[in-house]
């Protein structure tokens, strides 16, 4: 585990300090380019396959195949094309957020610079899909209608009446453990919890303030992307409308 607090994710790396030169990828599993990528990892929970981080890499196509894992990405900079087994083809562009379920038979193209923040969880449960050629490219859209969310316990409210909340689930693994959507509420003020999840939020719209249990207390506004680990003890503090985009992994200690 390597996020023992709040962290703000920056797409440079920490502090904006630059990403570390990964291993390339290998010349077989590529049709054209000779990519470098490089890549930050801010989190990684090995025991359950868990990995959050920012990654860029310079113009590559690799071959068709199976997704090896599921990946939500948040595209900052460039675009990405997946290529489906029929051929149909999803173009992402900068600012969107998209999932890849594991086992999808895809291939990536990108005929530029790519950076992204990833959610990737490497299942190892050994669960096959129902119909894989049923899985396909998931984009979140961050205008979506929402429906109503479970209500937050009144008792952690620190004052005025609970907010009105809404959630969209657009993905859910086999395992039930990583989920993805988009999520909004009014303001409100919560006591601070111990979070029983990771979650990488994505600001859309709106402001919120998250305090530690240190007493650091950091906002986070619309382009701003927060990552929260299982465990930290977290308060929020929104006086206004907030929107996100989310990707969150409770872990089950059995399927570990």
């Amino acid at each position: 585990m390597t996020a023992a607090r709040i962290i703000r994710m920056d797409s440079h790396g920490p502090d904006g300090s630059g990403l570390a030169i990964l291993p390339p990828i290998d010349p077989s599993d590529l049709v054209s380019g000779t990519p470098v990528q490089r890549g930050h990892t801010y989190l990684d929970d090995k025991p359950s396959g868990l990995s959050i981080g920012v990654w860029d890499c310079t113009t590559f196509t690799a071959k068709p195949g199976p997704y090896s894992v599921n990946e939500f990405m948040v595209l900052l900079e460039g675009s990405v094309t997946i290529v489906d087994a029929r051929g149909g083809e999803t173009v992402i562009t900068a600012g969107e957020s998209f999932i890849l379920p594991k086992g999808l038979v895809c291939q990536w193209k990108q005929t530029g610079y790519v950076r992204k923040f990833y959610v990737i969880f490497d299942d190892a449960s050994g669960l096959k899909p129902k119909d894989s050629a049923a899985l396909k490219v998931l984009k979140l859209d961050p205008a979506a209608k929402l429906p109503p969310a479970a209500p937050i316990d009144p008792a952690l409210i620190v004052s005025g009446k609970p907010p009105s909340l809404h959630d969209l689930n657009v993905f859910t693994d086999m395992t039930g453990q990583l989920a993805a959507g988009v999520w909004d509420a009014t303001p409100y003020d919560r006591k601070p919890i111990v979070f029983g999840r990771h979650e990488l939020m994505h600001i859309l719209e709106g402001a919120v303030t998250m305090t530690g249990a240190d007493g650091r207390a950091q906002t986070f506004k619309a382009g701003d992307t927060a990552l929260v680990a299982a465990g930290i003890e977290m308060g929020w503090t929104s006086t206004q409308y907030v929107r996100k985009v989310y990707c969150s992994f409770t872990p089950k200690p059995a399927l570990a």
